[in-house]
C-alpha cells in the first residue's frame, strides 16, 4: 500500500513540475513569435517533425524572411506540442492510478478526472491558437487554461504532502483568499491580453504613460474580444490608443492585486502552517513588480518577459497551496 502511495505521489509531483515548465515554455513560444512556426496542427506541414517539413519551411522563410515561419520557430512550436502531449499522457496515468487505488490513496479520483478534462480542453485551445492565426481571445484563453491546469495539478500535489498544523481559525481566511485568487486570474487575463496584442511597450515610461497619468485611450476597441491579431473589429489596423488602453488597464490593476494579496499574505504569515506559502506570495509579488518595470525600462527583453510569466504562474501555485491548506485546516497535522 505504501509503495502505491509513493508511486502515485512521485507521478503527481513530476507531472506538476512538468506543467509549470510547460507554462514557462509556452510563454517563450508566445514571446518569440513562434506560435505559427508550424502553421497547421497537430503536425508541421502534415509531418511529425520539422525535419520532414524542411522544404515547406524553407519556401515559407524565403518568401517572408521576417514572417512567422523559420526552422528555429518551427522547432520551438513543435517541442511545445510534444511536451504538451506527454503531459496529457502523464495525467491519463494519474487518472488510472487514482481510480484503481482510490481506497488505498484515501480520496476520490474526481479531481484527477477533472484535470484530464482540463488538459484536453487546453489541447483544443492550442489547436485553435494555430488555426485561428493567434487570435488574441484564443491565445489569452489558452494562457488562462494553462494557469487553471497548474492550479489543479498544485491541488493534486498539495493534498499528497504533510505540513504543519493549521488551526481551524485559519478558515476565516478562505473567502478572502478566494477573492484574491479571482483577482489574480483577472490580472493574468489582462497580462495575456497585453502580450497577445503586443501592447507591452505601448507605455514607455513609469509611473506615467507616455508622459501622462491618464493618456488618450481607446478602451472600447482595445478590449473588443472578437477580432484578429493586430486588427480592430472592422478589420482596420489596431490603433495606438487601443494598445495604450490595454497596457494602462493591466498596469494599474496590478496595484490592486499587489495591495490586496500583499496585505492578505502578510496577515496569513501569523499562521505557522501558512507562513511559507504566504511568504512566497509576498516575494513573488515583489518579483512581479520588478520584472514588470524592467520590461518597460529595458524595452521587453525576452528573459525578463518569460520570468514575468513565470512569476504569475508562481503566484497561482502559491495561492492554490494556501487555499488547499486553509480548506484542510484541522486541530491536528494531516495531509490535505
Amino acid at each position: 500500500m505504501e509503495r502505491i502511495r509513493t508511486r502515485y505521489r512521485k507521478l503527481v509531483f513530476f507531472t506538476w513540475f512538468l506543467t509549470l515548465d510547460l507554462i514557462m515554455f509556452g510563454a517563450f513560444v508566445r514571446l518569440t513569435d513562434s506560435g505559427l512556426g508550424c502553421p497547421d496542427w497537430p503536425g508541421c506541414y502534415g509531418k511529425i517533425t520539422p525535419i520532414g517539413a524542411a522544404d515547406h519551411i524553407r519556401q515559407a522563410y524565403e518568401a517572408m524572411p521576417y514572417g512567422p515561419v523559420s526552422f528555429p520557430k518551427a522547432w520551438i512550436e513543435m517541442i511545445h506540442r510534444y511536451v504538451g502531449a506527454f503531459l496529457g499522457l502523464l495525467i491519463i496515468f494519474i487518472v488510472i492510478m487514482a481510480w484503481r487505488h482510490r481506497k488505498t490513496l484515501g480520496h476520490t479520483p474526481k479531481l484527477a478526472i477533472a484535470t484530464l478534462v482540463a488538459v484536453c480542453l487546453q489541447g483544443a485551445f492550442g489547436a485553435w491558437t494555430v488555426t485561428h492565426k493567434l487570435m488574441p481571445i484564443i491565445v489569452t484563453a489558452h494562457l488562462l487554461g494553462g494557469m487553471l491546469l497548474l492550479a489543479m495539478m498544485t491541488w493534486l500535489a498539495a493534498r499528497e504532502k504533510q505540513h504543519e498544523r493549521i488551526s481551524v481559525a485559519a478558515l476565516r481566511w478562505q473567502p478572502w483568499m478566494l477573492v484574491g485568487f479571482v483577482l489574480l486570474f483577472v490580472q493574468i487575463a489582462l497580462g495575456g491580453w497585453v502580450s497577445t496584442n503586443y501592447a507591452a511597450l505601448a507605455c514607455m515610461d513609469f509611473p506615467t504613460c507616455n508622459g501622462q497619468w491618464v493618456p488618450a485611450m481607446d478602451l472600447q476597441n482595445g478590449f473588443s474580444l472578437i477580432r484578429g491579431l493586430g486588427e480592430l473589429p472592422g478589420g482596420e489596423m489596431i490603433s495606438q490608443e487601443a494598445l495604450v488602453g490595454i497596457h494602462w488597464i493591466h498596469r494599474n490593476f496590478a496595484w490592486v492585486v499587489f495591495a490586496y494579496l500583499g496585505t492578505l499574505a502578510w496577515q496569513m504569515r501569523a499562521e505557522p502552517g501558512l507562513r511559507t506559502p504566504a511568504t512566497w506570495v509576498l516575494a513573488l509579488l515583489c518579483a512581479q513588480l520588478f520584472t514588470g518595470l524592467t520590461t518597460i525600462f529595458f524595452e521587453w527583453p525576452l528573459l525578463i518577459a518569460v520570468l514575468h510569466n513565470g512569476g504569475a504562474a508562481g503566484l497561482v501555485l502559491m495561492s492554490t497551496t494556501l487555499l488547499v491548506r486553509i480548506a484542510g485546516a484541522r486541530p491536528t497535522t494531516i495531509p490535505v
